[in-house]
């Protein structure tokens, strides 16, 4: 017969082997397909150009 503290202490085995499965299946997954997003993407920052910047950068055919 098994008790509370059996089944307890199962249920957390079962939950640990879950997390180390996910874990690897993730890793392998980003070794084949690389890691498409960041954990953390923040947004990017407007800059501030101004006219000279976009006529040093202007592509030719707008010449």
């Amino acid at each position: 017969m098994t008790g509370p503290v059996d089944d307890a202490e199962a249920a957390e085995a079962a939950a640990a082997e879950q997390v180390a499965k996910e874990t690897a299946r993730r890793r392998r997954l980003a070794e084949v397909f690389g890691e498409a997003l960041p954990e953390a993407a923040d947004e990017p920052t407007a800059q501030a150009r101004d006219d000279q910047w976009y006529w040093e950068n202007r592509p030719p055919h707008h010449e």
